[in-house]
């Protein structure tokens, strides 16, 4: 059994390519489905995703876990401040902390944008949008599945140079999964894996 930790202050990981049995790694990580097979233990902040019960995975997943998708899976009808708004109050932390929530977007660029919604944006203000979701109530985790699949190569350097930021400044902790040699090159640290098995890192 291979056993890997995080540590608090780690830098970004990032698991080239994705193989289906990744993508289940991955399911398995964010607590979204239950282990089925093999023995894998997940604990963050002292709480053991894998004997907990399912409304237990939720609410860990709920106060813990920050996602960025490839989609941004951001809500349409909504200004980007509403969906920072959402994501605090499903959080169940209310307003946050304000002084956190002002840094964040001027580290991220969007203290002009959060009157605009998703359609109103292009694809890289849309995920530094759905970047400043994931980390405004402070996650112990952020797990960013192919961050910038869909952004063009500025952009994407955008975006990944804003993870690295986040990592120094606030010292949070980023699995980031993708299959790009460049977004890879940006990480402090890769974990390799090949049919479902860690071969590197």
């Amino acid at each position: 059994m291979s056993r890997e930790t995080l540590e608090p202050k780690d830098p970004a990981f990032e698991l080239p390519p994705k193989s289906l049995r990744e993508m289940a790694f991955s399911s398995i990580e964010d607590a979204i489905e239950e282990i089925r097979a093999g023995r894998i233990v997940i604990v963050i902040d002292d709480e053991d995703l894998t004997a907990a019960s399912d409304a237990k995975r939720t609410d860990i997943r709920r106060r813990k876990i920050g996602f960025v998708f490839q989609r941004f899976n951001l809500f349409p009808t909504l200004t980007a401040d509403g969906n920072l708004r959402l994501a605090e109050r499903i959080h169940g932390n209310g307003a946050g902390d304000p002084d956190r929530r002002r840094e964040i977007l001027r580290l991220l660029r969007l203290e002009d944008k959060m009157h605009h919604k998703p359609l109103e944006l292009s694809g890289g203000e849309q995920q530094r949008v759905a970047l400043a979701r994931a980390v405004i109530t402070q996650p112990a985790l952020v797990l960013a599945d192919e961050p910038t699949g869909n952004l063009d190569s500025e952009n994407s350097a955008v975006v990944l140079n804003m993870f690295r930021e986040l990592n120094r400044r606030f010292n949070q902790t980023i699995i980031m999964i993708t299959h790009n040699p460049e977004a890879a090159a940006a990480c402090g640290r890769v974990i390799q894996m090949r049919d479902g098995h860690i071969v590197a890192g």
